[in-house]
């Protein structure tokens, strides 16, 4: 067989290829490993030309969908009015409690409003409004990643796109939603003016306190109408619109006021960036405190607290959810309407406690015989430890007279209540004394008043004095808790660890943000409310597993369901600790401070009742928080000057020397009303 043969068709036609290249002809090629076939044919899947072919074909995609979109889409009617409902609270029982007034809404022209004011909202909001084109594309842009991704919306919306989720669209978190948002705004931006939109802006957001526009907030808020507001009240109201709730001054908390103070400071200053507001104009505004509110009719007595607490309840849950992206949007789904909210509270439980308060404090006050009578104020809750339902909760004389709600607020020091927390975290750190003994109720301490705190021998700089200065010597820890002795558990924190009783405090569920592992905490200086320290005393109650009191049962709005958390959760402290917390405190009320209020109640029936009285500074917050196995209730007396709000001492008041030693006592009859 001759070359040519050998070689064959294919083979000639390879050797001449092989020449053309250099005169020889290639070698056969070597067949590559798995993967580098692999990686060689990744290589010639992902090249730049098909990257970016791809990009600029998804781009191109992407714009013509945008377009029919802008095509499909236009600007329909308003909507805000025709969609408001009335929301309905209900009794556990299903018994209706309460139904939400009307929409509290007037439209004005934007010439009514002077144009400092008008302009406090774009400095507010939207700095850039009079010059964009409606829309902000990288906040947007982000919102959508955020609901695509399951974690809600973030800011980034203009004025324009604000205005029209207010009146055009809905709260949801959708991205149709978004994206219909999208091109109203950029529809509205070319079809009106800008003064068209910003007044649309501030005649349908919602301020608060049932207030819709700026009309209606200019007389909730400071009794006047729109046209006399001043650009300091103005910046006031611009910087509720981020959390209406939160900032309203009659009920915010101190973190709260804070932050719209701070808000308030932002809006002005922006103004002066803007040169829409004068330096020297600025330096001499001073905060427009708002004035008092004025309830919505059908609110009267206890349901415009329990219905205020409720809405808050569900707005925290809404944002927990990813329902809502923020306070500021959930309190905007709630007031939208349509919701039947059930709450824990017992109906027959509810009236046995206000009736309870009646017999037992407000029938023995007398502000006209005694003016610090007037300066008393009373909060409760009650919570079934075993289903952390709030079964009944007192906010105050009445919701129409006092809108703070005292079985929330938590600006008033818990004092010696706090002392059980302080005993639950040595039990469960299994701490020890100075001398290196365990710390049990068999203890023996020195309650020396005034005796200095030592950490290692080392003196704390911390002497805290015994109520009445008193002096008990070597004392077990029982005793120290049925005497409430100061000194005792000052030394005990110190024992235990500060940090380590912050932490079980927070376990516990007390809030501890701004609660500092210092010795003088334990005197019970920080801020709590009767609902909170309810909780506490029910995780106890409940054998160390975690309580959270909850008021709402279930809430409904149209074809959906809102989820509620459990309010019981896993194991906060040993059942060994909580237990024998709740030994100690049995102790307290068959011989401490709570025996002349508790032991011979005749009410009592036998039960075991545990429980903690407490006194803060100067007689300005008088506690008494108590349980059995199916109850706790906790109760708050709090000095507030009937005018200015400021705290003040109760001596004297219902004609006693110190609140403590009788209203506590009669008090505790209307904690156990609701048990029996």
């Amino acid at each position: 067989m001759n070359e040519a043969e050998r070689i064959g068709p294919m083979g000639r036609a390879e050797e001449r290829r092989a020449r053309q290249r250099g005169g020889r002809r290639a070698a056969p090629k070597r067949r590559r490993s798995s993967g580098a076939a692999g990686k060689g044919g990744i290589r010639r899947l992902f090249t730049w030309k098909k990257i970016l072919g791809t990009f600029f074909g998804l781009c191109l995609l992407g714009m013509g969908a945008f377009i029919v979109l802008y095509m499909m889409i236009g600007i329909p009617e308003g909507n805000a009015d025709a969609k408001r409902q009335s929301n309905i609270y209900k009794y556990s029982d299903g018994a209706i409690m309460a139904r939400d007034g009307k929409v509290n809404r007037e439209v004005v022209d934007l010439s009514r409003v002077p144009k400092g004011v008008r302009l406090t909202f774009v400095a507010a909001e939207n700095k850039t409004f009079y010059k964009d084109a409606g829309v902000d594309l990288k906040g947007t842009a982000r919102g959508l990643f955020n609901t695509l991704s399951g974690r809600g919306a973030q800011g980034g919306s203009t004025i324009t796109q604000q205005y029209v989720k207010n009146y055009y669209l809905t709260q949801e978190q959708t991205v149709s939603r978004k994206l219909k948002e999208l091109v109203i705004s950029l529809k509205l931006d070319r079809e009106k003016s800008k003064d068209y939109i910003l007044a649309g802006y501030i005649n349908t957001s919602y301020y608060g306190r049932n207030a819709y526009g700026i009309q209606a907030a200019a007389q909730a808020y400071y009794r006047t109408d729109a046209e006399k507001l001043s650009v300091a009240q103005g910046a006031y109201l611009a910087a509720l619109l981020q959390a209406p709730s939160q900032y309203d001054w009659a009920v915010a908390s101190p973190g709260g006021k804070k932050l719209v103070k701070a808000r308030w400071n932002y809006v002005l200053n922006n103004m002066v960036d803007e040169g829409w507001l004068s330096q020297s104009e600025r330096a001499g505004m001073k905060f427009p405190v708002p004035k008092e509110p004025r309830p919505a009719p059908g609110m009267e007595g206890q349901k415009g607290y329990l219905v205020n607490a409720a809405n808050a309840a569900l707005e925290k849950q809404l944002v927990a959810e990813g329902t809502a992206s923020s306070a500021k949007e959930a309190e905007a789904m709630v007031s939208a309407g349509g919701w039947t909210v059930t709450l824990n509270i017992d109906k027959k439980k509810q009236a046995a406690l206000e009736k309870s308060v009646k017999q037992q404090l407000t029938s023995k006050l007398d502000p006209e015989k005694r003016k610090v009578d007037g300066d008393v104020q009373a909060g409760a809750a009650s919570v079934n430890p075993k289903t952390g339902a709030v079964v009944a909760m007192y906010g105050g004389v009445n919701y129409f007279e006092h809108y703070t709600n005292n079985a929330t607020r938590s600006d008033y020091q818990p004092a010696s209540t706090f002392k059980p927390v302080i005993l639950a975290a040595a039990l469960e750190e299994q701490a020890k004394t100075q001398d290196g003994k365990p710390i049990t109720a068999n203890t023996v301490y020195d309650g020396t008043s005034r005796r200095q705190v030592m950490d290692n021998g080392t003196k704390v700089g911390f002497a805290p004095e015994n109520e009445d200065d008193e002096n008990y010597g070597k004392i077990t820890v029982q005793t120290a808790m049925n005497k409430s002795v100061n000194s005792v558990f000052a030394q005990m924190g110190v024992d235990v660890g500060m940090t380590n009783v912050v932490d079980v405090a927070g376990k516990l569920g007390m809030d501890t943000k701004n609660m500092q592992a210092v010795p003088a905490q334990t005197l019970g200086s920080m801020g709590a409310s009767p609902l909170e320290m309810a909780g506490v005393y029910a995780t106890l109650a409940n054998h160390g597993k975690k309580v959270t009191p909850a008021l709402v049962k279930s809430a409904e709005h149209l074809n959906r369901t809102v989820t509620m958390p459990d309010p019981v959760g896993d194991q906060a402290v040993s059942r060994e600790a909580a237990d024998s917390v709740t030994s100690v405190l049995t102790g307290v009320v068959d011989d401490g401070t709570a025996q002349a209020s508790v032991r011979n109640n005749p009410e009592r029936d036998g039960q075991q009742v545990a429980g903690k009285t407490g006194t803060s500074d100067n007689n300005k917050s008088a506690w008494f928080t108590g349980y059995t196995p199916n109850l706790v209730t906790s109760v708050g007396l709090f000095g507030e000057d009937a005018k200015t709000h400021a705290q003040v001492p109760m001596y004297k008041a219902a004609g006693e020397p110190r609140i403590q030693t009788v209203v506590i006592s009669r008090r505790r009859s209307g904690a156990r009303t609701p048990s029996a």
